[in-house]
């Protein structure tokens, strides 16, 4: 939800102060106190990109033991067919492989003009799967058929309808469905960069104010992938109530990227030295006079009254949909090797603009076998939760919501005794503070009797 900007020439620093002077004069909201914003200081972004490439050149691979290939996935991802975007596939899929993303899931927002089922997007691009969806009624969905003019009357009967013909429907924006109770769904989405993004109240006035964006700026420039990570805070209140709902009946828990690359403003030139400052929707904010911007004939140079000359978008896709993934346990790259891999919960979610959290294993080993995350066995006199991950770690372990275990180090091996939801989290030390990286889904385990 923060920016990036685009820029041909040294001097259109010069522009966007010209531009967000003429704006602040239209709009302007004062900010309050710091929050985030504290995080968006020099120091700490260096310090912790300085952290980033150190764990990058500590990471070591693991080879999988479990038989899966491992592909990350973004979920809850817009484009144009959505009514606030204006993003276009070939650009959100070269975003998709900058970010190391192999599988696509969108949720577009339905409209009566088109089909989000059989017109969006499907099929393997540029070796990134597409899986076409929608955000509706409370919910992400991915029917295995046309919705089109069919309606229903309650969350339930829409999770009955998808479901019912091998759907996946997760709960999406859980902050604002705590209390929901839906039969039957695959999941709910436990990381929201959105909801994140709305609790830092006062980096959200920041950077409604022209001017302190202007300030940012730079810095953001600079450290793009740190600024947005800046927004980052320990899901509690999503965990908590995925910890209830998977005692109750098991639930699939998957990251919400919420991607759509519409927050930010261009200029437009329009003829002559008319110039039109429009928002990332390509809305209209207020006519501009070119000539008392430095270096607009330069910035003109090569284009044409139409074109935009300038741009600074604060949500690009690469750094969206970097900032956290969910990885699939598949046995194959398809669409249907996905849709079974999300229905069994076979699956993690990361925070990988922290660190590529790539070979991660979490598994349960008993005389039964090997139980991989999502699944149910009975608990065993030898039953040992077991991980690897390809960097020394804070390992924390849950069982039924509740801290169970914790220790240090890139391995976890740990005898269960008791039957439980259990799940684990890592962290890492992140510029003296600790920071929440992975997030995977529980293994059922019940009492042998």
């Amino acid at each position: 939800m923060l920016f990036t900007g685009s820029s041909r020439h040294s001097g259109l620093a010069h522009v966007a102060l010209a531009v967000i002077s003429i704006w602040a004069v239209v709009q302007y909201e004062s900010t309050l106190a710091e929050d985030a914003v504290d995080r968006l200081q020099t120091s700490r972004l260096q310090a912790v990109r300085q952290a980033r490439t150190d764990f990058a050149s500590q990471r070591k691979s693991i080879p999988r033991s479990d038989g899966y290939q491992q592909h990350r996935a973004n979920l809850h991802v817009h484009s144009h067919f959505s009514h606030d975007s204006r993003g276009q596939l070939p650009d959100i899929v070269a975003a998709a492989k900058q970010a190391g993303t192999s599988v696509l899931m969108f949720t577009e927002h339905p409209a009566e003009h088109y089909d989000f089922f059989k017109d969006g997007h499907r099929g393997l691009q540029d070796g990134v799967l597409l899986i076409p969806g929608a955000e509706q009624s409370g919910f992400l969905i991915y029917p295995t058929f046309s919705l089109q003019g069919i309606t229903t009357k309650t969350p339930q009967e829409l999770a009955d309808l998808v479901r019912g013909r091998d759907g996946q429907i997760f709960v999406s924006h859980l902050e604002e469905r705590m209390d929901w109770q839906i039969a039957g769904i695959s999941g709910t989405e436990i990381y929201n960069t959105h909801a994140d993004f709305k609790e830092e109240k006062n980096l959200v006035a920041t950077l409604k104010n022209p001017f302190k964006l202007f300030q940012l700026s730079a810095m953001i420039q600079k450290y793009p992938q740190e600024c947005i990570g800046a927004i980052q805070n320990y899901p509690a209140d999503y965990l908590r109530r995925f910890d209830q709902l998977c005692q109750t009946a098991p639930h699939t828990g998957v990251a919400a990227n919420d991607a759509h690359q519409n927050v930010g403003f261009g200029v437009r030139w329009i003829a002559d030295d008319q110039g039109r400052l429009e928002d990332a929707l390509g809305e209209k904010l207020l006519d501009i006079d070119l000539s008392l911007i430095p270096d607009s004939e330069q910035m003109r140079q090569g284009r044409k009254p139409g074109d935009l000359i300038y741009s600074l978008y604060l949500d690009r896709y690469e750094y969206s949909l970097r900032h956290v993934g969910t990885h699939l346990l598949l046995t194959e790259l398809s669409e249907v090797a996905v849709r079974e891999c999300l229905d069994a919960g076979r699956c993690f979610v990361a925070f990988d603009w922290l660190a590529d959290s790539q070979d991660f294993q979490l598994q349960l080993q008993s005389a039964a076998g090997m139980t991989p995350m999502g699944s149910r066995t009975k608990l065993t006199d030898n039953s040992r939760l077991q991980g690897h991950s390809p960097l020394p770690c804070r390992w924390k372990v849950l069982r039924n919501g509740t801290l169970f275990h914790e220790s240090a180090g890139a391995q976890l091996d740990l005898p269960i005794e008791l039957p439980g939801v259990y799940r684990c989290e890592t962290w890492l030390h992140v510029a003296g503070a600790e920071m929440v990286w992975i997030l995977t889904n529980p293994i059922y385990v019940d009492d042998a009797r």
